[in-house]
């Protein structure tokens, strides 16, 4: 297989297998790397700016005092996932332990904006104008720089009267828990497209969605 190959879904558990430490998440393997120090994090960082150098393929590092969040996707495949992430995840992960850094997937988690449209064309090119997302997938807005959320526009010919909710994507390893302290919290849900995701809505007739990678193509 080249590194330049998208890989498919089943691929993609495969190579998790013998990365403990990452998960799925829209689209790209994610990982949170808790580190003994803020400066061993920052050395973890050069290593990894290094690792990414020698590879050319450069993931998106966000440093947060002790805890670096990684995620690898290769936009030359369109945001796919390729063994070229798969590749430097392996890399990282073995400079991750040298330092010291402890993998902390509950700390993983992504916010999408949903909005129920019975046109997404008729209102996306305004809230990329107003947010600076460009196109991505047909019905979804993104930030080029990777720091906003990304918009996606449901396409319904019945918008729900709340028309905007947040995706809120959580490893399947620890929706359980998530889902368990939202209903704690005083929200319902309805369960009937889980795993992919699950309707939460508050004592307000409020709705998120917690989301997972099950149910979902690569």
């Amino acid at each position: 297989m080249g590194a330049q190959d998208t890989l498919t879904r089943p691929e993609i558990d495969a190579a998790l297998v013998e990365l403990p430490g990452w998960r799925l998440r829209l689209g790209g393997l994610s990982a949170a790397l808790k580190c003994p120090t803020s400066a061993t994090a920052l050395d973890l960082f050069a290593t990894i700016g290094a690792l990414a150098q020698a590879a050319n393929h450069h993931p998106d590092v966000d440093w947060r005092y002790d805890t670096l969040f990684v995620v690898l996707s290769s936009h030359d495949a369109g945001n796919k996932v390729t063994a070229r992430d798969v590749a430097l995840a392996r890399a990282i992960s073995s400079a991750a332990a040298e330092a010291g850094a402890v993998a902390r997937p509950e700390l993983l988690r992504a916010v999408e904006i949903a909005m129920d449209t019975a046109d997404f064309t008729a209102v996306a090119p305004v809230w990329a104008a107003a947010l600076g997302l460009k196109a991505g997938e047909p019905d979804e807005l993104r930030d080029p720089a990777g720091r906003l959320p990304t918009m996606w526009f449901q396409q319904t010919e019945t918008p729900n009267a709340n028309r905007f909710h947040f995706d809120i994507h959580v490893p399947a390893s620890e929706a359980q828990r998530v889902l368990a302290e939202v209903e704690a919290a005083g929200a319902t849900l309805d369960r009937s497209s889980a795993p992919q995701f699950v309707i939460a809505t508050d004592v307000q007739g409020n709705r998120l969605c917690i989301c997972t990678e099950e149910g979902r193509d690569a």
